[in-house]
Formats: structure tokens, C-alpha cells, sequence
């Protein structure tokens, strides 16, 4: 199973490159609108800056992608700030690194090493948030049942999120959605068996972890 990532909080890092200050921040967005309105929110806040160049990647599997020079050499900036980002397999990501000039010229090498340095500086100040699909179901059964279930669950690497003892125990249960098919299988069965009865997937919506 290939995992994304993204960032649970927006970051920032500086760093200064032979007297070049270059400014990366980074952004959870979940489509290109927020993407643009980050950008555009970060040019506005460095308008003197020499360059605000920018990429993003957005979609559950980083299929929708752009980046920009903003001015610098074609090739220099805006790429290699995506190559990093898709190096640690992000989406739902933009990045914008601000460069403020210090009067020595970088060459199109150097450009290409600091605004990809800029990023994976962003990058590392803290772990990245794995983005997953979450289903979660519910699951009533007879107290005689519930040592063999909950084998059964953890046998299938099940987090049971809440649990109520009442007449019957009820188990609010989640999976990570390409494994959902097997523990639906299973439910099926025991229901169909009068072990136990399910309800779900109750939010089959994107979480993250």
C-alpha cells in the first residue's frame, strides 16, 4: 500500500544561502483554490521580496500538480520544489519559498540545490501526517462472542476506537478503507451466522493519522 503525506499545521523555515535569505512555507490544502489563495497570501505578506516561487500538489494520490519560477530561471526555483515534495510522496501540499537577494548570483546549479534545499528544511523540522482512508462501523454482539471477535479483529490490524458494555457489547471499530473489503466479509458471515449485527461504513470519508 503506497501512503501520502501532507502537513497536519502549516510551517515555516529560513535558511540563508551566500547572502540569499530564502523563506519555505509550507501549507495543508485540499484543492487548487487554497493552494492559489496560500500563494497569493504569502506574496502579499513578502511584497518586497525578489522572488515568491511556488508549487503545490493536490488529489488523494498527487495527481494534480503545478509550480512556478516566479521570475527566476526557468527550471530553477519552482521544480526542483516540487521534485522534493513528491521525493516524500506529499499531496494536499503547497509550498511557497520567498527569496530575498543578497547580492551574489547563485548560478542555475545553485538555484536548483537552494530551492530544493529551502523545502527539505521545511520538511525536516517536523514528521509529516500520513493521509488515510478511514471506515468505521459499528458492532453489537452477545458478551460469549466478544473474546473470539476481538481475536478476530486483531488478527486483521482493527483499532477498536470506543467500546460500551451494556446488554450486549458494542464495539465502534475503524480500518484503514483497502482493507475494508476483508473485515466487511467477515461481519457479513458472523451476521449472517446470528453472532453479531454491523452497521457501516458510518463515515467513509478521508481522515488522517
Amino acid at each position: 500500500m503506497e501512503y501520502f503525506y501532507s502537513v497536519k499545521t502549516p510551517r515555516s523555515r529560513e535558511i540563508k544561502i551566500k547572502r540569499s535569505t530564502f523563506i519555505c512555507a509550507l501549507c495543508r490544502v485540499d484543492s487548487m483554490e487554497e493552494a492559489k489563495t496560500f500563494i497569493s497570501s504569502v506574496a502579499s505578506e513578502h511584497k518586497t521580496a525578489t522572488h515568491n516561487c511556488w508549487a503545490y500538489i493536490v488529489g488523494d494520490k498527487g495527481e494534480t500538480f503545478h509550480c512556478s519560477d516566479n521570475g527566476e530561471p526557468a527550471g530553477t526555483a519552482g521544480k526542483p520544489m516540487l521534485n522534493v515534495l513528491q521525493s516524500h510522496h506529499m499531496t494536499r501540499i503547497v509550498a511557497v519559498v520567498t527569496r530575498y537577494f543578497g547580492g551574489v548570483k547563485l548560478g542555475i546549479r545553485g538555484l536548483i540545490e537552494a530551492y530544493g534545499e529551502a523545502v527539505e528544511s521545511a520538511i525536516a523540522l517536523e514528521k509529516l501526517m500520513k493521509l488515510v482512508k478511514i471506515n468505521s462501523y459499528r458492532v453489537t454482539l452477545p458478551y460469549a462472542f466478544n473474546d473470539t471477535l476481538l481475536y478476530q479483529l486483531n488478527n486483521l490490524g482493527v483499532v477498536i476506537a470506543e467500546t460500551d458494555y451494556t446488554e450486549q457489547v458494542t464495539h465502534g471499530v475503524a480500518v484503514e478503507a483497502h482493507d475494508a473489503p476483508v473485515l466487511e466479509k467477515m461481519l457479513t458471515e458472523y451476521q449472517d451466522g446470528g453472532k453479531l449485527t454491523f452497521e457501516g461504513p458510518l463515515d467513509p470519508e478521508a481522515q488522517e493519522c
